[in-house]
């Protein structure tokens, strides 16, 4: 969906499917995600010419270029703390999520204590 997202707002739409071919083309721990090190690894086969013209991440790679004759350093140094302040907010995202998972599983813990306990004390009165 990010994906989707961030491709609608550089002006280049994609499909489902060419979104999924898309990620399948640089998914090398095959788990149908971008990580960081794939979603790099885009730009390092559009440098190498190993991407297709037509492909969805050719063209994202074209969109994602700065010009620093043009843009100068600053340019550049804002794309890359966007970049970061990406990364931040996703993994704050994952520790919620993982804190989340967390309690859940202590609550589980703690119910089947409950039953445990409530059994042995049925148990006493049979």
């Amino acid at each position: 969906m990010e994906l989707k997202l961030m491709m609608e707002k550089l002006g280049a739409p994609q499909t489902h499917l060419g979104l999924k071919n898309m990620i399948k083309e640089v998914d090398e721990d095959f788990d149908s995600k971008l990580s960081f090190r794939e979603f790099l690894l885009i730009f390092r086969k559009a440098a190498a010419g190993e991407l297709q013209e037509d492909s969805g991440l050719c063209v994202l790679a074209r969109l994602s270029e700065i010009d620093v004759s043009t843009e100068g350093v600053k340019g550049a140094k804002s794309f890359f703390e966007a970049k970061v302040q990406a990364i931040n907010v996703s993994s704050r995202f994952e520790e919620e999520i993982k804190a989340e998972q967390e309690e859940r599983k202590k609550q589980a813990e703690e119910m089947k204590q409950r039953k445990a306990a409530f059994k042995e004390l049925q148990s006493t009165f049979k």
